[in-house]
């Protein structure tokens, strides 16, 4: 039997979302917690693995097991053996054709980004604080020439081990609403530290330190050194995971 899953976790205190030799992960929590309830060994395949510091409102994973229970008492039992700051937020059976990964068509991520003369106490774990003035709309503009199928090597991690840079960016989209600034970003999937690599790159062009039009030249070179600094993880938040429709996976939350 395959089972899927919604996980909500904030990633402050995680390495990331796999599995660790060293350091703490997601995963094992929460494989050691559906283990407790299934009574056998569960191993957990996610929709996309988030980097060290990195929190998920709308992860999406899957798990075959030979136990019997029910929807409930898997997310009662589930959550009753998880830490606090992670939630199996719902269960569904699905078919053994189901892949938490590879059925997935697409994933969205939310980048926060707290933009006024001084920091925050309350927000220093969810956004990224920055205290020169920043114009969205500008960064907004900028952001739009990365739209559509491209080779994103130049907002590619180093280490990253994806088969292609070559992704699809179906929309992105920054608003301000009083000091907060928000990126919004979907796309078919992504490399690693992609979403930050492009925020980073973003503020530069916000505060006037890169032009507009640099965006798509940037993207165009394919050299990681011509973009900007990688925004800090704590700032990204994975929202959304979709699939088709006829899987009938429910959609991420949004808190």
């Amino acid at each position: 039997m395959r089972i899927a899953i919604g996980i909500e976790y904030d990633g402050t205190a995680y390495n990331g979302w796999q599995r660790q030799r060293t350091g703490e992960g997601v995963q094992a929590y929460v494989e050691a917690a559906l283990t407790a309830v299934a009574d056998e060994a569960i191993e957990v395949s996610c929709a996309g693995r988030t980097d060290t510091g990195v929190h998920a409102s709308g992860q999406a994973a899957h798990f075959d097991t030979q136990s019997e229970r029910s929807e409930r008492g898997w997310l009662l039992g589930a959550n009753s053996n998880l830490p606090d700051d992670i939630v199996v937020t719902w269960v569904r059976p699905v078919s053994d054709e189901f892949h938490a990964r590879y059925s997935a068509t697409a994933r969205s991520y939310r980048y926060v980004i707290l933009n006024q003369m001084v920091r925050s106490a309350l927000s220093r774990q969810r956004a990224w604080w920055v205290y020169q003035p920043l114009d969205a709309a500008r960064m907004h503009e900028a952001a739009q020439d990365l739209l559509g199928s491209h080779d994103f090597s130049a907002f590619r991690a180093a280490g990253c081990q994806a088969s292609t840079p070559v992704r699809e960016l179906r929309s992105i989209a920054i608003d301000r609403h009083g000091d907060w600034i928000t990126l919004q970003i979907t796309a078919n999937a992504f490399l690693q530290h992609m979403v930050r690599n492009i925020t980073g790159t973003l503020m530069l062009i916000g505060s006037g330190d890169s032009r507009i039009g640099s965006m798509g030249s940037i993207l165009a070179g394919r050299d990681r050194n011509r973009a900007g600094p990688a925004a800090p993880p704590h700032g990204l938040t994975l929202v959304h995971v979709e699939y088709p429709d006829t899987l009938q996976i429910p959609s991420g939350s949004e808190p």
